[in-house]
């Protein structure tokens, strides 16, 4: 009976050994799945970004290029195209190679970033800029005078600033994220830094 009963307790302990690893591929799993759906978030928005840029470009160009500016709030915004072969405001005409190496460059450091992307504000923030960057060197590549010296196609005219595009503005407002968030102290894989 006594080795009866030792053999009845070493099989009751063998599940409750198992339980724990059963648990940790449990812990497991919540922490791929939000990897996952903050991966798909920051590429949704990169794609929206990059489509609603090479839409309205693609419009602008085709109704708007070689016309008179149309106003639409009097002088102070206008949809006026021309072609940018530098950077914001016109500087660095003829560093357009340049540019498009930094765009790359940003694309490439934007793509390593989101293997450790836990944050769903950062997924926001970097398919932003993923987006922007994606549009503006669609035109480096794509546009005349030739490949990686494209023209980008601006066409937002706002009064005492300059003329911009939608891949700009992904790109401010991405930005503009990213230093909010990490004024806040917030990573990009969700921890969060406090000062002590």
């Amino acid at each position: 009976m006594i080795s009866t009963q030792g053999h009845q307790n070493a099989e009751a302990d063998a599940p409750a050994s198992t339980e724990p690893e059963e648990d940790v591929q449990l812990d497991e799993a919540p922490e791929t799945t939000a990897k996952k759906r903050r991966i798909g978030v920051l590429l949704s928005v990169a794609l929206l970004a990059y489509l609603l840029d090479l839409g309205s470009k693609l419009l602008v160009v085709a109704q708007l290029e070689h016309k008179d500016p149309i106003r639409l709030i009097g002088d102070w915004v206008q949809l006026a195209v021309i072609r940018n072969p530098g950077a914001a405001f016109g500087m660095g005409q003829a560093m357009t190679i340049v540019f498009t190496l930094i765009a790359a460059t940003v694309i490439v450091v934007i793509i390593r970033l989101s293997r450790r992307l836990y944050s769903l504000p950062w997924a926001v923030a970097l398919g932003l800029l993923l987006g922007g960057a994606f549009g503006n060197l669609t035109d480096r590549i794509m546009r005349s005078p030739g490949l990686f010296r494209g023209e980008v196609v601006d066409f937002i005219s706002v009064k005492h600033f300059a003329v911009f595009n939608l891949a700009d503005s992904a790109i401010v407002c991405g930005g503009i994220l990213v230093v909010l968030l990490s004024f806040l102290g917030t990573n990009p894989d969700g921890s969060v830094q406090r000062d002590k």
